[in-house]
C-alpha cells in the first residue's frame, strides 16, 4: 500500500464511518479496486477504525463530558440513563462480537456480492425509515435502545451501514432525530474499540500479522480518517436533524448495484 492509497481509503474509512452508507463496504470496495489484503488491510482496518473513534470523542466532547459529570454524582439522573442506554445497546453487538464474529466472516465473507447485496439492504432500511411516520416519542428507552443495538450487531455484515441501521431503526421506532445521530455515534464507540481490540489480539497470536504495512502510509491513513471523521460526524449530525437520510438510500441503492455488476 503506498501512501496515496492509504490517504484515500483513509478519507473514504473517516466519512463512510459516520454517513449511511457502511465503511466496511466501502473499504472492501478501495482494498478490491487496489489489490490490498491479508496483513495490509487488517493493519489499515485497525488503525483507521480508532482514528474514527477519536474523531467521535473530539466532536461529540461536550456530551461526552456532560454523561461522565452526572456520572459520577451516583444517582439516577438523566446522564446515568442515557449510559444505561448506550450499555444495553452494546449487549447484542457484543454477543455477536465475541461468539459469532468469525463465524458470520467464514459464512458471508467479505467479498463483493455479499457488500452490494447489503448496501441494497441498507438502502431499503434508510428509504422505509424517510416514508414511515411514526408516532414521536420524548425519549430513547431502554427497550428501544436493545432494538437499536439489534439493528447494529447485523451491521457486522459488510455493506450493512452501521450509522444507518441504527438511525433508521430508531426512526422507525419513533425516536427523535434530534437525539439519534448523537446517541447512534456514541454506541458505537465501545463496539469499535473491542473490534479493533479482537483483531490486534488475532494478530498478536500469529493469525494474521500486522507487518505488512510501512508506518508512512499507516500514519496518513490514520490522520486521513481522523479528520475526514471529524467532518462527516459533525455533518451527519446535521443530516439527519434535517431528515435527508433519503438521498444517502439512493446513493446506496446504486453503489450497490455498481458493485454487484463489479463483482
Amino acid at each position: 500500500m503506498d501512501w496515496i492509497e492509504a490517504l484515500i481509503l483513509g478519507l473514504v474509512q473517516g466519512l463512510t464511518e459516520y454517513l449511511p452508507v457502511s465503511s466496511s463496504g466501502h473499504l472492501a470496495i478501495g482494498s478490491y479496486l487496489f489489490g490490498i489484503e491479508g496483513e495490509e488491510n487488517l493493519a489499515f482496518t485497525v488503525a483507521v477504525h480508532v482514528a474514527t473513534v477519536l474523531s467521535t470523542l473530539v466532536i461529540l466532547w461536550k456530551e461526552i463530558d456532560w454523561i461522565f459529570r452526572g456520572l459520577f454524582k451516583c444517582e439516577m439522573n438523566a446522564e446515568t440513563k442515557y449510559v444505561l442506554n448506550i450499555v444495553v445497546s452494546m449487549i447484542p453487538v457484543g454477543i455477536v462480537g465475541v461468539f459469532f464474529k468469525d463465524y458470520v466472516e467464514e459464512v458471508f465473507g467479505s467479498g463483493l456480492v455479499i457488500v452490494g447485496c447489503m448496501l441494497l439492504l441498507t438502502a431499503a432500511l434508510l428509504t422505509f425509515s424517510y416514508i414511515a411516520k411514526p408516532r414521536k416519542k420524548e425519549n430513547i428507552s431502554l427497550r428501544d435502545a436493545f432494538i437499536i443495538g439489534l439493528a447494529q450487531a447485523c451491521a457486522v455484515m459488510p455493506g450493512l451501514s452501521r450509522s444507518g441501521s441504527t438511525i433508521a431503526t430508531g426512526l422507525l421506532l419513533g425516536n427523535k432525530k434530534e437525539s439519534l445521530a448523537q446517541f447512534s455515534f456514541l454506541m458505537v464507540i465501545p463496539p469499535i474499540l473491542g473490534e479493533a481490540l479482537l483483531d490486534v489480539v488475532k494478530g498478536l497470536k500469529g493469525e494474521e500479522a500486522f507487518g505488512g504495512i510501512d508506518m508512512m502510509p499507516l500514519a496518513i491513513g490514520f490522520i486521513a480518517a481522523f479528520v475526514s471523521g471529524c467532518i462527516a460526524c459533525k455533518w451527519m449530525i446535521n443530516i439527519v436533524k434535517k431528515g435527508k437520510l433519503i438521498y444517502f438510500g439512493i446513493y446506496c441503492a446504486i453503489a450497490g448495484v455498481l458493485t454487484l455488476i463489479l463483482s
